[in-house]
C-alpha cells in the first residue's frame, strides 16, 4: 500500500517524530538556497507515511567563531524540546539522526507560502508573534529572520532555524520587537514558570544536558527566570539586536 503524504496537524507531533526517527530517506531534492549552512530537502517514509523534511548534516555545519564546532544541529533540537515543554509547540518536529551526508538533524517541512512572513504579517498573527518572541528571550536566539516564520494552511504560525540558540553570552537578534516592554501575558508567565521547575530535574532537564553545555543549561534556567521574575519583554540591547540580513 503506497504511504499517505500528510504534512502536521494532518498527524500528531508523536507520529511525526516515529516517522524522522525510524522512516527510510528515499529522496533527497536538493540543496536549499541562501543558507550559510548544507540544508537539504529530502522525503522520508515507512509503511505508513511519507513526508518532505528538512535534513542538516553536522558536516555542513560552517564554523562558528561563538558556538562550538558540530553543535548546531544539537540546537534545533533543544530548541523542539523546549517550545514542547513550554506547551507552544511551534518548532516543527526535529530528531537527530544519520542521514545520507551523516549525523545531523531532521524536521518537518511546514508546506507553507514563502511569500508569508513576519514582514507581510501586518496586524495578523499577534498572539502567536508573542510567543515566538518571548521563546527567543528564553533560548538566546541569535539570529531570528523575518523568514523564519511560516505560516502553514490552517494559520499557525511556525518557528524555524534555531541553530545558533542556547549560547551562554548574551546574543539576542530578532526582528520581533513588537513586545519589548509590555507585560508578559498571565498565561505565557505560567507556561515559563513551569519551565523553570522542568529545568530544575526532569527527563527535559536530562535530555538538554545530552544537546547543551551545562553552562548554557544554567544559563537558559537563569534566562528563563529572570523572564518570569521581571513580568515584562525585554528591551533591545546592549550590542546589536537585529539579525542581517532581516529575511
Amino acid at each position: 500500500m503506497a504511504a499517505d503524504t500528510v504534512p502536521l496537524p494532518s498527524i500528531s507531533v508523536e507520529r511525526a517524530l516515529i516517522l524522522l526517527e525510524c522512516g527510510k530517506l528515499t529522496k533527497v531534492h536538493g540543496l536549499l538556497p541562501w543558507g550559510s549552512n548544507y540544508t537539504f530537502l529530502i522525503t522520508v517514509r515507512d509503511e505508513e507515511y511519507e513526508a518532505p523534511a528538512i535534513y542538516k548534516p553536522r558536516r555542513g555545519e560552517r564554523p562558528l567563531w561563538d558556538f562550538p564546532a558540530g553543535t548546531l544541529c544539537l540546537r534545533e533540537r533543544a530548541a523542539f524540546l523546549v517550545s514542547q515543554a513550554l506547551g507552544w509547540c511551534f518548532v516543527p518536529p526535529t530528531v537527530l539522526r544519520n542521514g545520507p551526508q551523516g549525523f545531523g538533524s531532521l524536521q518537518l517541512f511546514i508546506p507553507h507560502d514563502p511569500d508569508l512572513h513576519y514582514f507581510t504579517f501586518g496586524s495578523r498573527y499577534r498572539s502567536q508573534l508573542r510567543r515566538i518572541a518571548l521563546f527567543d528571550h528564553i533560548v538566546n536566539n541569535a539570529d531570528r529572520k523575518g523568514g523564519h516564520c511560516l505560516v502553514d494552511g490552517n494559520g499557525k504560525v511556525w518557528a524555524i532555524d534555531h541553530g545558533v540558540c542556547f549560547s551562554a553570552q548574551p546574543k539576542l537578534r530578532t526582528v520581533i520587537w513588537d513586545f519589548a516592554g509590555e507585560r508578559i501575558p498571565r498565561k505565557l508567565r505560567e507556561d515559563v514558570r513551569r519551565l523553570c521547575r522542568e529545568l530544575e530535574g526532569s527527563a527535559l532537564l536530562d535530555a538538554l544536558l545530552e544537546l547543551l553545555s551545562e553552562r548554557e543549561v544554567d544559563a537558559l534556567r537563569h534566562r528563563a527566570a529572570h523572564l518570569v521574575e521581571s513580568g515584562v519583554f525585554p528591551e533591545p540591547g546592549p550590542g546589536r539586536s537585529h539579525p542581517w540580513p532581516p529575511i
